[in-house]
């Protein structure tokens, strides 16, 4: 042995934090996909319950009656 040999190792310890780097990079675009995942369809198009409920209404999806019920229950909430 002439001495030299324990320098092959550390003239590759670049390539450490650069696989660390990789991985944190890879971690972080799974938990963005995941959050752009959840807040999709489950946020909903942003109308307020009262707002989703007067176009139920004016579907046709809702009696007058029906109607009046919820939308007091709406009041009493706010």
């Amino acid at each position: 042995m002439n001495g030299h040999e324990h320098y092959w190792f550390f003239g590759y310890w670049w390539i450490f934090p650069l696989v660390m780097m990789f991985f944190c990079f890879l971690f972080m675009r799974g938990w963005r996909g995941r959050w752009r995942c959840w807040s999709g369809p489950f946020q909903g198009s942003g109308d307020s319950p009262m707002d989703i409920l007067d176009k139920r209404y004016a579907r046709g999806e809702v009696d007058q009656q029906e109607y009046e019920e919820k939308r007091k229950v709406l009041d009493t909430r706010v």
